[in-house]
């Protein structure tokens, strides 16, 4: 499609003011990790690589990140074994309330944190007796984390043609077989996409964190803990780039994986 020289411009502004607008506040945070000084002003008074040596050294900030890695591992796996059963089963099984699971299985991720958060802790602390721990921040983060997985895996299952899976049986593959040597390959893709972005979600959690995690503390927490005081936060401003990064890998690569190739060029 052929645009003129006005509408190539205002895109590209109105494209430049969302990037300004969702990324600005991620800077000045990444600025303020370099700060010589612990109180937080602009100018800043210097510039120090010094709070990156002491937040890599800081035992709570490095306990709550094998936390939130553990968690974030856990819940992922959970989300990928049920989202892609559940995927499965509406995507190739006809059968009644078929509609219906999927949108109660969609329907976590659209609901409050908070409900999701205060709905769990009464279900584990008076309902089941449970204490609340890495155990219960994992059944809470996969809560979600499923709802990726099984977006990624449904929209993948439905481009390929069942007519595969057919052929696969007239040539004589069994049902293992046939995931194997011709499902798996086609949503390979889908299952990594969808495990790196449940990975995200479950590393950046923290409302339904907070009301499953007992005295467990997972990284989003100890920043949340650690903001309010002024030694700490230069450390916490570290914290925070480094969960930035960290976060921004998975995301990257999952999408790279689901990118459609015939969209990889731009009209003029």
């Amino acid at each position: 499609m052929q645009l003129s020289f006005g509408t190539r411009l205002f895109l590209r502004v109105s494209t430049a003011l969302t990037l300004v607008f969702l990324y600005l506040p991620l800077i000045v945070i990444g600025i303020y990790a370099f700060n010589a000084s612990r109180v937080q002003r602009w100018p800043l008074d210097g510039l120090t690589l010094d709070w990156f040596d002491k937040a890599l050294h800081n035992p709570g900030a490095r306990h709550a990140l094998t936390t939130s890695l553990q968690a974030g591992l856990a819940a992922t796996a959970i989300a990928l074994l049920l989202g892609t059963l559940a995927a499965f089963a509406v995507a190739r099984y006809r059968f009644f309330g078929r509609e219906s699971v999927s949108f109660l299985v969609i329907l976590p991720l659209a609901l409050p944190g908070i409900v999701t958060g205060m709905a769990l802790n009464s279900s584990f602390t008076q309902v089941l007796g449970v204490n609340l721990g890495l155990a219960t921040v994992v059944v809470g983060h996969a809560t979600f984390c499923i709802v990726v997985v099984y977006n990624n895996v449904i929209a993948r299952l439905r481009r390929v043609s069942p007519s595969l899976e057919e052929a696969s049986a007239d040539l004589g593959a069994h049902t293992w077989q046939t995931f194997w040597f011709v499902l798996f390959p086609q949503m390979r893709s889908a299952l990594v996409a969808g495990g790196l972005l449940a990975f995200a979600l479950s590393f950046d959690e923290v409302i339904v964190t907070t009301f499953t995690a007992g005295s467990d503390q997972t990284l989003p927490l100890w920043i949340l803990e650690n903001l309010s005081r002024p030694n700490q936060l230069p450390i916490v401003n570290v914290v925070g780039v480094l969960v930035i990064a960290l976060s921004a890998i998975p995301v990257y690569v999952a999408q790279r994986l689901t990118a459609d190739p015939a969209a990889a060029g731009t009209p003029r």
